[in-house]
Order: structure tokens, then sequence, then C-alpha cells
């Protein structure tokens, strides 16, 4: 009986996806960071259940924790998914992996981003980007060198912590530029994501304003029409309320531009809107929902066949 009912729910489930084209994952991880990739989906942006019963898709086995946070997938045009994740609270690099359906992957290996900074404290939340004009892969992350930027206050519990984004390039995961500064505002910054804004024709980033004293803890958006030429370090206001934010993953769903992110002192997910391209925002946290536990991640448009597929 319970598998005629899994049949049927599929069953449904497929035919309600065979009326649109796209769907919509979001990859994260959860509490122990040790038990790797999970995926969710949503047909509408708002509602996300998680895929494969909640079980992992991949354990992380590169770093000297092995740990997988923050993954980061993006889809290149041949149809490969691409996966970055932070393998360490104080690692150098930042783990890499690749698939062809996002259930069987490759060996994983380790890009060693900052091997060639030896006070570097950190890679955090390396995303992935790729900008078609250039037909190239970016991957930026943050990272705490010492002494190397303006000083911010910060509290006690994060003295010595002052973030900055840099970035590598490659357009086959096996040669990689050298590691550059990818965005330096004036404040400790995290948690850089990009998505394209099809209509405006330009790219608009959100990150976290990072400062602990006194604390910000927010998302703030800024934009930019060529990657290359990086982004005004002018930020917006803060779009996300009062209450600590970080891992924002933006998607638009048809005009609407949605972020996402990590309520972590709440222990939940939130989300706020925007229906101007990012122009105004509106809290929209509890008209969401997320699979319970989870964390950090990136959220992607894909074809729904391989949504039909994870499904199976």
């Amino acid at each position: 009986m319970k598998k005629l009912f899994l049949t049927l729910c599929l069953g449904i489930s497929s035919l309600m996806l065979g009326a649109q084209e796209k769907a919509y994952l979001f990859s994260y991880f959860t509490g122990d960071s040790r038990d790797g990739l999970h995926l969710a989906y949503s047909t509408d942006g708002l509602q996300w259940k998680a895929l494969n019963e909640g079980r992992s898709y991949l354990t992380p086995n590169v770093g000297k924790d092995k740990l997988m946070r923050d993954p980061s997938i993006c889809q290149a045009p041949d149809g490969t998914f691409h996966l970055v994740w932070t393998s360490s609270w104080t690692d150098r690099i930042i783990g890499y992996a690749s698939s062809k359906d996002l259930i069987h992957w490759s060996e994983q290996k380790a890009i060693p981003v900052m091997m060639h900074e030896p006070e570097a404290h950190n890679c955090w939340a390396p995303e992935l980007f790729y900008d078609e004009p250039s037909q190239t892969y970016y991957i930026f992350w943050a990272t705490t060198i010492p002494g190397r930027h303006k000083e911010v206050p910060t509290s006690e519990s994060e003295k010595g912590l002052n973030h900055r984004i840099y970035y590598v390039t490659t357009k086959d995961f096996k040669d990689f530029s050298e590691t550059r500064m990818f965005f330096n505002p004036d404040f400790s910054v995290i948690d850089a994501a990009i998505v394209r804004d099809a209509k405006q024709q330009d790219l608009i980033m959100v990150v976290k304003n990072e400062n602990s004293n006194p604390p910000e803890k927010n998302l703030r958006v800024t934009r930019s029409k060529n990657i290359a030429q990086g982004f005004p370090t002018e930020v917006s206001a803060p779009i996300t309320g009062d209450y600590w934010a970080e891992g924002p993953a933006p998607l638009f769903v048809g005009d609407t531009l949605y972020v996402y992110f990590d309520k972590y002192r709440d222990h939940r997910y939130g989300a706020v809107r925007s229906l101007d391209h990012g122009q105004t925002w509106t809290d929209i946290s509890d008209q969401v929902s997320f699979p319970q536990g989870i964390r950090h991640g990136t959220a992607f448009t894909v074809d729904r066949k391989v949504l039909e597929n994870l499904m199976k």
C-alpha cells in the first residue's frame, strides 16, 4: 500500500510538472555539516520540499575537517552541474565536484584558492556564477587575511575577523586564474551571491554586512552591467529586517525576484521579495516553507526533466 501511495504521488507530481518547462532546486546542508549535499525543489518559489527523503546526495571527503557547508551549484551550458562548498572553518581550499544528473558525482577535489596566502584565516561560502558573454565561471568566497584591509570594530567573539570577497575564474575547472580581490567595501563582507536580471540586462549581487560592533548582520545589494568590471562598493540599505540574516540565495521566478536566507539565530529560513527588479523589498518569511534543518545554500533553475529524474 505504501509503495502504491508513493507511486501515485510521483505520478501526480509529474503531471503537475509537465504543465511547465522549468522547476527550481535548492542545494543546502544540515546541522552537523558532515552529512553532505541536500536538495529541495519548488514549482512556485514559495513551497520547498526535500528530495531523496531528506537524505544526502554526496558525503564530503576533502579538507582538513571534511565538512560540506554552503553548497553552491551552477549548471553549465552542456548540462553538467558544478558544485563548490566550504570544507572547513579554517581551510585555505574549497571543495569541488561535478555531476550530470545531481545524483552521481565525480571524484571530489580541493581547489587551493588561498594556499598562496599563509596567513589566510578561511575560505567561506564559495559561490559559482557562469558569465555567458565570456563563457567563464567565476568562483568567489570570503576570506580574512589579518592586517590586509581597512579595520572595522569587532565584538570580542569575532575579534580578528575582517572578511573580503576574493575570486578565481576558470573555463574547465582544471585550470584556474590567479586569486584576486573581487569585492572590497569599507565593511566586513561575506556570503556574496549573484543573479542575472534578464529584463534589466545587468547583474544583482547580494552580500552580507558582517560587521559585529555594532552588529549589522544584514543583507544588501549592489548592481553591475559587467562582472569583469566588478561591483560598486556603495551598497543599498538593508533589504532584511530586524533579525540576523546570512547565506542569501537570489532567484528569479518569472519577473519576481526572491532572496532566501538563513535566519540563523532564529533557526529558520526566511525570504524577501521584489516585484520591481530589486528596487523595493517585502519580507515574505511567513509565506515560504522549507525542509526542516535547512542551512545556507543556493537556489537555481533547471529543466523540469532534471527534477522528474530526481523524483524517481
